[in-house]
């Protein structure tokens, strides 16, 4: 039986968070206030919002890059608001991946180096099995002709491609994917974008997904408005 996601335990939870910069000086100023979030495995949810809205603070904080200033954050049930440095480090590079606007692959390494190097990051070693594994993905978002490829010299369209199985190379429970088409031509875009849901599916991966374009948020499972630092519609 297929479970439903309300079923299944789930991949974040935020309550509360509230997010503030400056703390105690004459500028201090609160970007979050209060959001509540929860998301579930295989979930593909768009965030929307005008620039300014505060959807990088958001996902900075989700990616646990920044610390809510209060409320509650957890990560597969995991609460990560307590947790030291090295912690959330180490948890953040199991569980979460990240695609970005722009695709920060290492322009002198290959197509495959480059999606390898979370699993080097990790075990501090490269090994023949992080080689099959970085080849399937690769494989996945179609670029089997492209493996020994050097970044530099493939389209914008074919790195994002690479971006996302860098992003996968973890088997994250979580992606958090920054406009990772707003530098796309609308064709390689909606490639990315379909490639995505593919993976979400396939591998019941969450999916956080900024975006400006409301056609592609339409073929999300949800859309979240943030505005103001508030989520304004769910």
């Amino acid at each position: 039986m297929t479970q439903t996601p309300t079923a299944m335990p789930a991949v974040l939870e935020l309550q509360g968070i509230c997010k503030s910069f400056n703390l105690g000086e004459a500028n201090e100023t609160e970007v979050l206030h209060g959001i509540n979030l929860t998301l579930y495995p295989g979930e593909f949810c768009a965030v929307m919002g005008p620039s300014g809205s505060g959807k990088s603070t958001l996902l900075n904080t989700i990616g646990l890059l920044d610390r809510p200033t209060s409320g509650r954050l957890r990560i597969k049930g995991m609460e990560t608001t307590s947790l030291s440095d090295t912690k959330l480090t180490e948890l953040r590079g199991h569980s979460i991946g990240f695609v970005f606007q722009y695709h920060h692959l290492l322009s002198a390494f290959s197509a495959l180096e480059n999606v390898m190097m979370p699993l080097y990051g990790d075990a501090g070693f490269a090994n023949a099995s992080m080689r099959e594994r970085a080849k399937a993905l690769l494989d996945m978002v179609g670029l089997t002709p492209w493996l020994n490829a050097q970044a530099s010299h493939l389209s914008g369209g074919q790195q994002q491609r690479v971006a996302v199985a860098r992003a996968l190379a973890m088997q994250p429970a979580l992606v958090l994917a920054d406009e990772p088409t707003g530098n796309l031509d609308s064709k390689s875009a909606d490639s990315v974008f379909a490639l995505l849901r593919d993976m979400c599916t396939q591998h019941r991966t969450a999916v956080l997904f900024v975006t400006h374009n409301p056609m592609l948020s339409a073929r999300c499972d949800r859309t979240i408005e943030v505005v103001d630092g508030h989520v304004l519609n769910d």
